[in-house]
């Protein structure tokens, strides 16, 4: 068995995988049954998070993953260059930094500390400079 991550439309995926092809199965001397039958597997269907306000639109900033909004770093009308560092979020105990896609001003945030947020969600609306 070898464990392997395979990404479908842009969700990775953490599998197990049987090789068959290599020497003899383990399966049969373990007693396992030799025939397998063969199950078609599909990702499930990603569509487009709900984040209230339709599509991303432009000086939209989404979140890159579900998680929990740790920090805020900027305030409404702050004057932000391109790659500031907007907020923090925390998913599997791992901090990850949201930053700013262009230069702009900070319009609105739309979320607070301590918020759980899916991916794509809406966070921050900018006006780009």
């Amino acid at each position: 068995m070898k464990k392997l991550r395979v990404t479908v439309d842009g969700k990775a995926y953490d599998v197990l995988v049987e090789i068959l092809d290599e020497g003899a199965p383990a399966s049969r001397a373990a007693g396992h049954p030799t025939h397998v039958e063969s199950a078609h597997v599909s990702a499930p269907a990603v569509s487009a998070p709900a984040h209230g306000g339709g599509a991303v639109a432009a000086g939209d900033v989404p979140s890159p993953l579900a998680g929990k909004v740790v920090s805020i770093d900027v305030k409404p009308g702050q004057t932000v260059e391109a790659n500031a560092q907007l907020l923090t979020l925390e998913a599997m105990k791992m901090n990850t930094y949201v930053f700013a896609p262009t230069a702009g001003t900070v319009k609105e945030i739309l979320v607070h500390p301590g918020d759980a947020v899916e991916e794509g969600r809406v966070l921050v609306k900018m006006s780009c400079a």
